[in-house]
């Protein structure tokens, strides 16, 4: 054990007091400054509107600190530049506890109470794990640097989709510049810590207790000895250590200064962005607080405080971009840059000591800073972006409330607008009348109950699609079969049941969805059942996430669940099985909505298929381009669509058979895309009830609540 008081770091030493008191003002100045910039934020956010984060405070923070910790959310999809970061993250947050216990001590604990312990053997360890955070720190600056210098990476270039070259606003080479600055910073801040380390090892070479401990800064003395190499000697290196302590301070106390007005305060919107982020966003939306008038965003001050958190959190990575499939064909969004557009304008607007006028405030039209209403309906609101997300940032809500305020005006496609009138009249997109809605029911060889009239085990909510799409009807029919067979009492809302909302809603046509859903609860609470099941994601998405909200508990799942638990329980018997080479398409609503990636894949397996798993799969699935009300509007003439992107990456596999879906839309996507795409006869595009139905060994008698009942 080493106890000598000898073996340390004498703070200041060589320096007049007069340039002891003058860096005290400069670190005093720089405080300073850093702490209007925090308040100049926090009062941002404060013009913000009310948002109801805070709840359960502690859960939060340890889930958060879980996060930064573990570094989850930046290896995903990334390991490269999740290892890259974890390094600079640690190595930084590690010399900033070495600086603070340094200062606890010199300015604190000694003058106050006499307590002295960054000496000895402390002292000697201490150095050792702050030589290797700032060599990890400066190693994992020198991989992003290669990273964006050479990798090239297409998602870090900020060029945008929704503006031309001619734009004002279109040139976003700032950013680029200060990404640099702020890496060119901080490596130099490590760098400079290191030569002075060296430069006062030189000085202090005939000082035995200094220079025999040396080795316990490793970095640090081998430049020591690369600079007695160079000729420096002892008197040399103290003028050097004099200049380069200036050149060192001055510069790490800038940095402090300008956190609040740069890239760097993302160190802390990103924490708060991960400790508020909403586990069900996007998968929730919601709703218009009860007495207020105003629909969706029309201003920069329509967002909550922790929306416009969310514009500072984002690190500008381009993971949210990459995953777009808008984006990816071509459509003129992104939504980094929807983020980065009202991030600049919060900047604008709401970092004035007065705010602006609200004309002024408006974040919709052409103007510089504003999103385009094109912009705003590319999204397909599949949640690619939040998904990926590493800051957990809520883009989706963040472009329903705006997509509000356009519908709120009027401000949307023709045919979409008939779409939204139809499903008001009818109760269902398809402007069919009512009646229809159970027709496809008569073709069955037995009758499905009414679940209005008589209880039943399991309700099945249709949805629109399965019941009025002539090719789903097939579909749904087959579905019918197989729980028929497998003894399953059910039944259906028939005529009452109605749209169930998960579409109109994240149009952004709020009234229509409340109205749909209340219609749908009330009427599901008028029947005796005990759980619901669909074959449509988008209808399993807003009952079991959002109907909640408006008083509908209910049990639901999707019908990939139901058939595997009906095949486990014996109720559902295999006759043959199929060698077929297959892909599946995990849709939106069920997998990266609501995580039902295991269900369809062992169907599948139970099917006897060969699954080959498409390059995006799981929660990286590629959107057909249906959700988000996209399916009713038409993409532009010589757009590729989503659907058709999806085809092409599964017509990369070698001898596929079928291109195996679970959702009515997709079912309708997918088959119009295979002949667009160029890939009818190559393979065939089938829903998995349809192969299900193919393997099933059906009786000529099934028994459905103890009474025989001819198949």
């Amino acid at each position: 054990m080493n106890h000598s008081q000898d073996v340390t770091r004498i703070l200041f030493e060589g320096f007049q007091p007069q340039a002891i008191y003058l860096f005290y003002v400069l670190g005093f100045t720089s405080i300073a400054v850093f702490a209007y910039g925090v308040y100049v934020q926090i009062r941002k956010y404060r013009r913000g509107q009310p948002d109801a984060s805070w709840g359960h405070f502690w859960t939060r923070f340890v889930d958060m600190f879980k996060t930064m910790m573990t570094h989850r959310t930046l290896k995903r999809r990334d390991k490269s530049a999740g290892r890259a970061h974890a390094l600079i993250f640690f190595g930084f947050v590690l010399l900033f506890l070495g600086t603070a216990t340094i200062t606890l001590e010199y300015d604190f604990l000694e003058p106050i109470f006499g307590i002295r312990f960054w000496y000895g053997d402390f002292y000697l360890w201490f150095s050792l794990v702050l030589d290797l955070a700032g060599a990890a720190l400066v190693g994992g600056l020198l991989y992003m640097m290669y990273r964006r210098k050479w990798l090239k990476l297409p998602k870090l270039d900020y060029q945008r989709p929704d503006r031309q070259p001619e734009d004002p606003d279109y040139d976003r080479s700032a950013y680029r510049r200060e990404d640099w600055a702020f890496l060119w910073t901080l490596i130099i801040i490590g760098i400079t810590g290191f030569m002075l380390e060296a430069a006062r090892l030189v000085w202090l070479i005939d000082n035995a207790a200094i220079w025999e401990t040396r080795w316990w800064s490793p970095v640090g003395a081998l430049m020591a000895e690369a600079m007695l190499l160079l000729g420096f000697t002892a008197e040399s290196a103290g003028i050097f250590r004099t200049g380069m302590w200036w050149f060192h301070g001055v510069l790490a106390l800038s940095f402090i200064a300008l956190i609040p007005y740069t890239k760097v305060k993302h160190i802390f919107t990103a924490s708060a962005s991960l400790m508020f982020r909403d586990p069900l966003a996007g998968r929730r939306l919601p709703a218009v607080p009860e007495g207020q008038e105003a629909i969706g965003v029309k201003t920069i001050t329509d967002f909550t405080w922790k929306q416009l958190l969310h514009l500072d959190a984002c690190t500008k990575c381009g993971r949210c971009h990459e995953a777009c499939p808008a984006n990816a064909v071509g459509a003129p969004l992104s939504p980094r840059d929807v983020i980065l557009s009202l991030r600049e304008f919060a900047n604008n607007a709401l970092q004035k000591n007065e705010l602006p006028d609200e004309v002024e405030l408006d974040v919709h039209g052409k103007d510089v800073g504003q999103v385009f209403m094109e912009t705003l309906w590319s999204c397909r609101t599949c949640m690619a972006c939040v998904e990926i997300c590493p800051v957990a940032v809520e883009h989706v809500p963040i472009i329903v409330q705006m997509r509000r305020k356009l519908v709120d005006e009027g401000n949307m496609e023709p045919i979409l607008q008939k779409t939204l009138q139809s499903i008001h009249k009818n109760g269902n997109s398809m402007g069919e009348s009512k009646r229809k809605r159970p027709r496809w029911t008569k073709d069955l060889p037995f009758t499905i109950k009414d679940a209005r009239k008589e209880p039943v085990d399991v309700m099945w909510f249709v949805g629109d699609y399965a019941s009025f799409d002539p090719r789903n009807q097939v579909v749904t029919q087959s579905f019918a079969k197989l729980m028929h067979q497998a003894g399953v009492n059910f039944g259906l809302l028939y005529e009452a049941e109605m749209n169930a909302g998960n579409d109109v809603r994240r149009v952004g046509e709020e009234g229509l969805y409340e109205f749909l859903a209340t219609a749908n609860i009330s009427t599901l609470e008028q029947c005796e059942f005990n759980s619901i099941v669909t074959t449509d994601p988008h209808s399993f998405n807003t009952i079991r996430n959002e109907y909640p909200d408006f008083g509908g508990q209910f049990e639901i799942q999707h019908y990939t669940t139901l058939l595997k638990q009906l095949f486990e329980q014996g109720k559902l018997k295999l006759k043959q099985k199929l060698d077929y080479r297959v892909t599946f398409h995990d849709p939106c609503h069920l997998g990266r909505y609501n995580k039902g990636y295991d269900a369809p894949r062992e169907l599948i397996q139970l099917l006897g298929c060969e699954l080959v798993e498409m390059d995006r799969n799981r929660d990286n699935s590629f959107c057909c381009g249906a959700g988000g009300g996209r399916i009713w509007i038409p993409d532009p003439v010589g757009l590729e669509k989503p659907s058709e992107n999806r085809m092409r990456e599964a017509g990369e596999i070698e001898g596929l058979d079928v291109f195996i879906v679970s959702c009515p839309k997709d079912l309708t996507m997918f088959e119009d895309a295979l002949k667009t795409a160029g890939f009818e006869g190559k393979f065939v595009v089938k829903e998995l009830i349809e192969l299900v139905n193919e393997c099933v060994e059906f009786d000529e008698t099934v028994t459905i609540d103890a009474e025989v009942v001819s198949a």
